[in-house]
């Protein structure tokens, strides 16, 4: 369902520095508790953020920005590592990454992984076909230790592959390391963050944040979240289905007036599309709200904002936000029209909302970025 504008997030490795600030006076369960709001909080909210517990781990990820458009870093696989810039995409399940194996053009322009350079390397043999809006990936499955932010993922379940769509010969990345829910692979296919927290290596959530403009700045964090990165308070959505990180829109607002998602509607929020998503029809009236998906530069500052009313909360996103600037096609809008696909909330809407993915309570936490 994944459709040809979807590019997605990727990282490179670093370590997460961690300050505990000293508290003076009373601490937040304190306060809490004196009000008999401490045990509804606590199981709400589980977040510890940068700490270190037992045996868990935080693994934070730096992305770079290509210019709003995609956002990618590096992963490294097998011993000893060979390194992979991968799409870190919330909206599929799968890492794969190109093979020795592959003479698409696609993989030609990439680095491939070569199974025989790593001793722990293990074959399943067993195929892969991965379906994408804008064509298909098709290898095979193996097993090998995967480094991401930092961290060791032994015996993690791949992707090699033998032949790409020619849309990936157009990308930075040479892969992607999917983020959704399992039930979107295939049979024993377990993807990467689901062995983190199995094998007790990170606490069951992640976190991004992505820049705005800037090349640098942007980062996924792997059992942590940063609040240098919001302000003002996270709003905890529930999913309303356990596959994509999906969740409901009660509406779209323009001046107050709802110009899309009238009844309702779903949405997921994926870092691996980078427009905002819906069906045609309603993205052609929420464009012809704002004046149009190809606008005039000089007007931005005096286009309206749009509202997404999500779960009683209103995520507004000004017109600096939602279009975009070229030098070859001036301005245009961010949004796109696909039949009657699902709403997809992709690197426009997350660029203003710091997005916590919380796998364990099934909640996504969204707060004003900064």
């Amino acid at each position: 369902m994944k459709a040809a504008i979807i590019l997605c997030a990727v990282l490179a490795l670093s370590e997460c520095m961690v300050r505990i600030p000293l508290n003076k006076g009373k601490t937040a369960r304190e306060k809490l508790e004196e009000q008999g709001l401490w045990e509804e909080y606590s199981k709400k909210y589980p977040y510890r953020p940068f700490a270190k517990f037992g045996s868990y781990a935080v693994g934070n990820e730096q992305m770079t920005n290509d210019a709003d458009l995609a956002y990618y870093g590096v992963i490294s696989i097998g011993t000893p590592p060979q390194s992979f810039r991968v799409l870190f995409d919330t909206g599929s399940s799968y890492l794969w990454v190109p093979s020795v194996y592959c003479s698409s053009t696609a993989c030609n322009h990439h680095n491939k992984f070569n199974p025989s350079h790593s001793s722990t390397f293990k074959n399943t043999r067993r195929s892969l076909r991965i379906q994408y809006g804008t064509g298909s990936m098709t290898g095979f499955l193996g097993y090998d230790t995967v480094a991401v932010g930092g961290i060791q993922v032994p015996n993690q379940i791949f992707g090699l592959s033998k032949t790409e769509a020619p849309f990936m010969a157009h990308i930075q990345a040479d892969g992607i390391l999917g983020l959704a829910y399992q039930s979107l692979a295939a049979s024993g296919v377990q993807p990467v963050f689901y062995n983190m927290v199995q094998q007790g290596l990170v606490q069951n959530y992640f976190s991004v944040y992505l820049s705005r403009k800037s090349e640098s700045g942007s980062e996924v964090i792997f059992g942590g979240y940063d609040p240098n990165h919001y302000t003002g308070s996270i709003a905890w959505i529930p999913l309303s289905s356990e596959t994509y990180w999906q969740i409901t829109v009660d509406s779209v607002t323009v001046n107050g007036e709802t110009v899309a998602c009238h009844s309702g509607c779903q949405a997921i929020v994926d870092t691996g599309t980078s427009l905002i998503v819906g069906p045609t029809s309603d993205i052609s009236n929420l464009n012809n709200a704002v004046g149009g998906f190809y606008v005039q530069c000089g007007n931005i500052r005096h286009m309206p904002d749009i509202t997404f009313n999500i779960h009683g909360h209103a995520f507004i996103l000004a017109a600096s936000a939602y279009v975009s600037q070229s030098n070859y096609y001036g301005c245009s809008t961010g949004f796109s029209g696909i039949g009657d696909s699902l709403w997809i909330l992709g690197d426009v809407f997350i660029r203003e909302y710091y997005t916590i993915f919380n796998m364990g309570q099934n909640y996504v936490g969204l707060a004003k970025a900064v």
